[in-house]
């Protein structure tokens, strides 16, 4: 496959068919600049080599997931709010997100607990919102995200290196891929 095809089915998949040149520049922008962020705190945490790699793949994801997932061409009508797509679509999508889990395998002062509050605060959230009538999952996410910051930040706390996943995550997935923008 040549290189211009090759990328161009990369961002199919990550940013959604028919991404303008602008919206792809911002995805990635925004991926690099949350990879470059994340990468500078886990080294100055002195995360070992194998966390520093799973970190920079996690918030390649998360950043860009982030900034992705608001365009309109992966909320509007052509990604991942196309026809065809259920709430099941949505809800299997986040809880394929185990990079909480992923986080407490290889990086020090990650606990299980911490995995396990962030990744059931997500999911948990995700299943409100999808239960919440269309017209009312905007106003209906914003309110979970908040009150699941909220949560983890009084409950469990990340090592400062890692500091920015939650709020990042909950972006990613609550503010971003579960609100669908009408073209």
């Amino acid at each position: 496959m040549p290189a211009r095809s090759a990328s161009r089915w990369f961002d199919d998949r990550v940013i959604g068919p028919g991404a303008s040149r602008g919206e792809r520049f911002v995805c990635y922008a925004g991926a690099l600049a949350g990879t470059a962020l994340a990468l500078v705190l886990a080294t100055l945490a002195e995360m070992p080599a194998l966390a520093l790699l799973v970190i920079a793949v996690v918030a390649f994801d998360l950043y860009g997931g982030a900034v992705a997932n608001a365009t309109a061409t992966a909320t509007g009508k052509r990604w991942w709010h196309r026809p065809g797509r259920t709430t099941g679509h949505h809800f299997v999508f986040v809880v394929c997100h185990i990079q909480p889990f992923l986080l407490a395998l290889v990086a020090p002062g990650v606990t299980w607990l911490w995995a396990a509050v962030a990744y059931g605060l997500t999911v948990a959230g995700t299943a409100v919102v999808l239960a919440t009538p269309l017209h009312l999952r905007r106003p209906t996410a914003f309110a979970v995200t908040t009150l699941a910051l909220t949560v983890a930040a009084a409950t469990v706390e990340p090592p400062p290196a890692l500091s920015w996943f939650v709020p990042v995550l909950l972006i990613k997935l609550l503010l971003a891929h579960l609100l669908f923008e009408r073209e």
